[in-house]
C-alpha cells in the first residue's frame, strides 16, 4: 500500500501561494461587480418594447435614478418620481410631477410614462440596464454621462414652451422657433420676441434676472407669433425672474408663476 509523504513547503512559498489564491478570488469578485452596474445614476433610454412592438427613443429620453427619487425626460416632457429599490434586482416607481407639452412623438411619450410606474424588475448587463414590467414590457437603457450645464451667456436660447403656474404649454403652431434671444457677457440681451426684434439690459443677482426696458422694432404682429410676443413682453417686464439651467435647458419664472422654458442648441447644431 502506498503511503502519502508529507512535503514541507518553505514559508515564503506558502505565503506567495496564499496571496495568489486570495488575489484570484478578489479579481473574480471585482470582475463580477464590473459587469453589474449600480442602477443609481444617469441612463439614456434606447427603446421600449410593449404590445409586441419596439419603439425607439428620441435622444433626449433619459432617467436619472437617485436613492429615493428619479427625474428625467420622456423625450419631450420632463418628469419626477419617487423610487424604492429592492436591492439591485427591482425598483418600485411612484410617478410625481411632469410637464404637459404637446410633443412630436406622443406615442413614445405616452408609452414610456405608462411603463415607468409600479414594481419593475431590473436586468443588469455589462453596458446596459433593462427594466421589466409584470407583463414583460421593457425599457432598455445604456449609461449616459452627465450633460454639463450650458452657460447663460454667449448662447442662443430658443423658447420652447410657456409656463403658467403648474401648466407648461408648447408654443402654438406657427410660432415654433420664432422667439430667440442671446445674453452677452455684459448682460445685454438681444433677439426676437416672436415677431419683433428686441434688446434690453439685464441685471443679475444670484439666480435672479431683471430685464430693463425693452427696445423693440414696431412691426404689427398677429396670429400665434403675436400671441407669444405679447406674453414674453409681459414676462420680461414683470420684475425679477428666477433662472435655472439644467443641461441645455433654461427656465425663467416670475413671482406669479408665469415663465418660459428655452433650450440652447447642441454643439452639433
Amino acid at each position: 500500500m502506498r503511503t502519502l509523504r508529507h512535503v514541507h513547503i518553505p514559508a515564503g512559498l506558502a505565503l506567495v501561494l496564499a496571496l495568489t489564491a486570495a488575489g484570484c478570488g478578489r479579481a473574480e469578485e471585482q470582475g463580477a461587480g464590473a459587469v453589474l452596474p449600480d442602477p443609481v445614476g444617469r441612463w439614456a433610454v434606447e427603446s421600449l418594447t410593449t404590445g409586441g412592438r419596439t419603439l425607439h427613443a428620441p435622444e433626449t429620453a433619459r432617467i436619472d435614478f437617485g436613492e429615493k427619487e428619479a427625474k428625467g425626460n420622456y423625450g419631450c416632457n420632463g418628469f419626477t418620481a419617487g423610487v424604492s429599490f429592492a436591492g439591485t434586482d427591482a425598483v418600485t416607481v411612484t410617478p410625481g410631477a411632469s410637464t404637459t407639452m404637446a410633443c412630436a412623438d406622443m406615442e413614445f411619450e405616452t408609452a414610456f410614462a405608462k411603463l415607468l410606474t409600479g414594481r419593475l424588475t431590473i436586468d443588469r448587463g455589462p453596458d446596459r440596464l433593462t427594466l421589466k414590467t409584470a407583463d414583460g414590457s421593457t425599457i432598455a437603457m445604456t449609461p449616459a454621462p452627465a450633460t454639463p450645464d450650458a452657460s447663460l451667456t454667449a448662447v442662443e436660447w430658443t423658447v420652447q414652451s410657456l409656463i403658467s403656474g403648474t401648466t407648461v404649454s408648447s408654443l402654438p403652431a406657427g410660432a415654433t422657433g420664432s422667439a430667440r434671444f442671446t445674453v452677452d457677457a455684459d448682460l445685454s440681451v438681444s433677439g426676437t420676441l416672436g415677431c419683433n426684434r428686441f434688446s434690453a439690459q439685464v441685471t443679475r443677482d444670484g439666480d435672479r434676472l431683471t430685464f430693463g426696458p425693452l427696445t423693440t422694432t414696431r412691426m404689427a404682429c398677429d396670429g400665434p407669433a403675436g400671441e407669444v410676443e405679447a406674453k414674453l413682453t409681459d414676462l420680461f417686464a414683470s420684475g425679477p425672474l428666477t433662472s435655472r439651467i439644467e443641461g441645455r435647458r433654461l427656465t425663467l419664472t416670475a413671482a406669479d408663476g408665469k415663465g418660459l422654458i428655452a433650450e440652447a442648441a447642441s454643439d452639433a447644431e
